[in-house]
């Protein structure tokens, strides 16, 4: 990376949008091998959901059980996401990702055993169910996080689409799968081949080397790990502009799915087969979705996608209520994978690209989270409405606030600041190196500016895009102020938590931060750079 040394004079290049081939991340040999065997894995994981589900429904007649399964599912996701991407941020991603493999086999294993010997009781499922579930959230923040490690910038968009289309291949292949080896061999023989199909990753995990990083400073502690990344997503508008796209898609797009299985039995009479062919247009869908999504992408910006995409699912949900001829509704459902994967991938990508690597797991946890917490809440309210009011009133009214959802746009833009770069820049804004030691603070930080009194408006326009830059990098607080003796003489102030929290902050920076810093210090007179002042609470 081209240092600068000048940072009034600091630019980011931006290039043009290049034409990516949906295939051509595969082409990358650690993300094909990844990608393949993630794949492998998660067609485990479905044919392991099979296993569970129906050994529950053997072992009890009781709805509470087997709605518990769902919970005990559910539930870690919510518990650990945030937790497992503060941890894949603050240590090696490799080896945390190793780390939840190893705990994916054994759960897995373990099951395996007990199933074989005949020791499996509605406990030890549910039980099972919350481990292998924790082990899934262990690993989906960081293996998220890894993906712009592996391919290129321009390829991002294409490889987070695969990533979709592998788990819709893993949807349509496992429960089938899953269903011909247990009227064959029994539970056991499932568990089994989930527990070897993690073997598969680890092995691809193993033998990766990524790049090694410099870490001059000491990691960190994970409780402020925490409030960082909070305080990131807060002073990250396009990573907020994101989650409120995520809620307003998915509360309502969560109908689709909560009420499918309800259609398919007693709508139009289905067994498991003819349920099982619903899910695999769903399949298709989506991997048509994935095919044609770099295309579409160099028509339609991320906005416009979006909007398609929702207003497609509203019309398959539309479809999903009224619609009785099951070949007629399985086109529909065709197009329900198409929408979906799309909007999937346009709202990962949008976390993937608004977040810095330094915090990218950390964002990508509080994406997740939201994501599954709209499903699971949006899942029980359509529920409720269906049991009270009927499936199809429960689908219109979803489909109508879907459409209204989707007006969300006006308001929060995916392309909002579509030229940002969170690359790091390499540069620290201050500058400054001074012998402290780490533990002391806060530290309260302030920046001299002299400003010609005609272009202050202008100034503190530019000055404010700063609160964020602080804000997200650790500061706990922010303000600006202007001297009354001294009209034109504004200080900026922000407070460090710690010593070693400016240091790292100083790290953090990225190329739009620099670009910030480059606007607000041309509006400087003085003949040297802006007087900086450290100020430590005393011992």
């Amino acid at each position: 990376m081209t240092q600068v040394n000048d940072v009034r004079d600091a630019h980011v290049e931006t290039t043009p949008a290049q034409a990516v081939s949906p295939w051509q991340p595969l082409s990358q040999p650690v993300f094909r091998m990844l990608w393949i065997a993630t794949v492998v894995s998660n067609v485990g994981s479905w044919m392991s959901d099979v296993g569970i589900n129906w050994s529950m429904l053997t072992l009890s007649a009781d709805p509470l059980d087997i709605a518990l399964v769902q919970a005990a599912s559910s539930l870690p996701m919510f518990l650990f996401a945030l937790p497992s991407g503060v941890m894949a941020d603050i240590v090696d991603r490799r080896k945390y990702l190793l780390f939840s493999q190893l705990w994916v086999f054994i759960a897995a294993a373990v099951l395996t055993v007990l199933s074989f010997t005949g020791h499996v009781t509605p406990t030890v499922l549910l039980v099972a169910t919350f481990l292998l579930s924790v082990g899934a959230a262990m690993s989906s923040p960081p293996f998220q996080a890894v993906v712009p490690d592996l391919v290129s910038k321009p390829e991002l968009g294409a490889a987070v689409a695969l990533n979709s289309l592998g788990v819709n291949i893993s949807r349509a292949i496992g429960p089938a799968l899953g269903g011909f080896l247990l009227s064959l061999a029994g539970p056991w023989m499932v568990f089994a081949l989930n527990a070897l199909s993690v073997v598969g990753v680890a092995w691809v995990l193993w033998r990766w080397r990524p790049a090694p990083s410099v870490q001059r400073l000491p990691p960190e502690h994970f409780f402020s790990a925490v409030r960082s990344g909070i305080r990131y997503v807060h002073a990250a508008p396009v990573l907020r502009n994101v989650l409120v796209r995520t809620v307003a898609f998915f509360v309502f797009g969560s109908a689709g799915w909560a009420l499918l299985p309800l259609v398919a039995r007693r709508e139009l009479g289905l067994g498991p087969a003819g349920y099982g062919v619903m899910l695999a247009c769903i399949g298709l869908g989506a991997i048509a979705g994935a095919i044609l999504l770099p295309r579409l992408r160099q028509r339609l910006n991320a906005d416009r996608l979006m909007v398609a995409a929702s207003l497609t699912f509203a019309l398959t949900m539309l479809a999903l209520a009224f619609v009785r001829h099951v070949w007629l509704l399985n086109l529909f459902e065709f197009f329900t994978g198409f929408a979906w994967i799309a909007v999937l991938s346009t709202l990962n990508l949008g976390a993937q690209r608004s977040a810095a690597r330094w915090v990218k797991a950390r964002a990508l946890a509080v994406y997740l989270t939201v994501f599954f917490g709209s499903m699971t809440t949006g899942s029980a309210i359509w529920g409720q409405i269906a049991s009270q009011f009927g499936t199809p009133t429960s689908l219109v009214v979803a489909t109508l606030g879907m459409v209204l959802a989707s007006a969300t746009v006006f308001r929060w833009k995916l392309e909002k600041d579509p030229d940002l770069n969170l690359d790091l820049s390499g540069q620290p804004l201050d500058g400054v190196e001074i012998d402290l030691p780490n533990e002391r603070g806060p530290v309260l930080v302030s920046h001299e500016y002299i400003i010609d009194p005609q272009n202050a408006k202008a100034f503190l326009e530019a000055v404010h895009e700063l609160r964020r830059v602080r804000r997200r990098a650790g500061a706990m607080s922010w303000a600006v102020y202007e001297d009354i003796e001294r009209p034109g003489l504004f200080i900026e102030t922000f407070l460090m938590g710690s010593w070693i929290e400016h240091l790292r902050q100083q790290e953090r920076h990225t190329m739009n931060d620099l670009l910030l810093q480059s606007r607000v210090l041309a509006f400087h007179q003085g003949t040297t750079s802006p007087a900086i002042r450290y100020l430590v609470a005393p011992v």
